[in-house]
């Protein structure tokens, strides 16, 4: 049986945005279809909008946490509180692991800009480092939801 995070790197490299990916392996679990979560989770990508902000993958992952955490009654301050905590552990896991949550300092190269998007494909960090990065967020979810 394939795992989440195994499945999660598979629609990446299929072509999906790394927010896409992660989101998309929890999505139906949540009562959300994978149609609408791939296009939840497109502006994302690329450090949102491909601007190397915060990672695509933490931005799914924090999508994840509200999905499963979060309240639909915006009146309802415990849950905004409990998802801004499990947020901020999420984030702590993941620079833990990887030093970072911002898409340039992982990769190491600014993809907001015509250039550093061909640097980053020369130097294979697409199907590199991202791959890690999907692979890594949803082993957190995964290690924060069962817990």
């Amino acid at each position: 049986m394939i795992t989440k995070p195994e499945q999660a790197v598979n629609i990446f490299k299929e072509g999906s945005n790394c927010s896409q990916a992660v989101i998309s392996v929890y999505a139906e679990e949540f009562g959300l279809s994978q149609e609408m979560a791939l296009k939840i989770a497109q502006g994302f990508g690329g450090g949102m909008g491909r601007m190397a902000q915060t990672c695509g993958a933490v931005t799914g992952a924090y999508m994840v946490l509200g999905l499963k955490y979060g309240s639909a009654d915006i009146h309802e301050k415990e849950a905004k509180e409990r998802v801004y905590g499990l947020v901020r552990d999420f984030t702590r896991r993941f620079e833990n692991r990887n030093s970072s949550i911002v898409c340039q300092e992982l990769l190491g190269c600014d993809i907001c800009k015509p250039e550093g998007v061909m640097a980053a494909k020369a130097k294979g960090l697409f199907t590199s480092v991202c791959p890690k990065m999907v692979r890594e967020a949803v082993e957190i979810l995964d290690e924060m939801i069962n817990e």
